[in-house]
C-alpha cells in the first residue's frame, strides 16, 4: 500500500499538475537516498540581510535519479543548505539547516529558489504572524463557531493591515490599539 505522500504525489500527476514537496521523516527512506545520491548539476546563492541578522541560502538541483527510489512523477531533486549568522550583544550565533525537496518538473534553479523562498514567505506572513503577534495558538477558544469566527476576524484584521500600507503587523497591531485615528483610518470612519 502506498504511503500518504505517494498517494498525493499521484493524485496531483494525474490531475495534471505538479508539485514541490519538503522531504522529510515521513519518507525516510526517500530522504537518506537523497541525500546519499544527491549530485548538484547547476547552484545559486541568495544573501538575505535583516532584522540583526543574515542568511546565506544556497540551492542546488540535479535530474539524476540513480540511486533514488520510485516516487510517482519524480523529476527534479533540490538541497537548500541555510546558513543563519545572528548578532545578540557581542555574541554571533551560526546555524546550518539542510533541507532537501523533490520536484515533479523540471525548472531552473534560480525558478526553485524563487518558489520555495516564496512558500517561506507564506509562512512568515501568515502563520507567524497568525501565532506570534496575534497569539493564535495561545487562545483558550475552542467552541465551535466561536474559532471560526475569531478566525475571520484574525485574517480581517492582518488584511486591514496590509490594505493600509502596514509591513509590520505587530506594529499595526499596536498602533490599531493604542490610537483612536488609526481605527479610524482602517475602518475608513470620519
Amino acid at each position: 500500500m502506498p504511503s500518504a505522500p505517494k498517494k498525493t504525489a499521484t493524485a496531483i500527476i494525474d490531475s495534471h499538475n505538479d508539485y514541490i514537496g519538503a522531504l522529510k521523516g515521513n519518507q525516510s527512506g526517500l530522504l537518506a537516498a537523497v541525500v546519499a545520491n544527491f549530485q548538484p548539476q547547476a547552484t545559486t546563492q541568495q544573501i538575505n540581510k535583516g532584522h540583526g541578522r543574515i542568511e546565506k541560502r544556497t540551492v542546488s538541483i540535479s535530474h539524476i535519479l540513480d540511486g533514488i527510489p520510485d516516487f510517482p512523477g519524480l523529476q527534479t531533486l533540490i538541497r537548500v543548505q541555510s546558513e543563519r549568522l545572528v548578532h545578540r550583544a557581542t555574541i554571533i550565533e551560526v546555524t546550518t539547516v539542510t533541507r532537501y525537496y523533490v520536484a515533479s518538473f523540471i525548472d531552473t534553479v534560480q525558478a526553485f529558489a524563487a518558489r520555495i523562498r516564496g512558500y517561506w514567505g507564506v509562512e512568515n506572513k501568515v502563520h507567524y504572524v497568525r501565532d506570534v503577534t496575534q497569539g493564535e495558538d495561545a487562545s483558550r477558544i475552542r467552541t465551535p463557531p466561536l474559532v471560526q469566527i475569531w478566525a475571520i476576524a484574525r485574517n480581517f484584521a492582518l488584511n486591514l493591515y496590509r490594505d493600509n500600507g502596514f509591513n509590520n503587523m505587530a506594529q499595526a497591531q499596536r498602533s490599531a490599539g493604542f490610537n483612536l485615528n488609526t481605527l479610524k483610518i482602517l475602518f475608513r470612519m470620519k
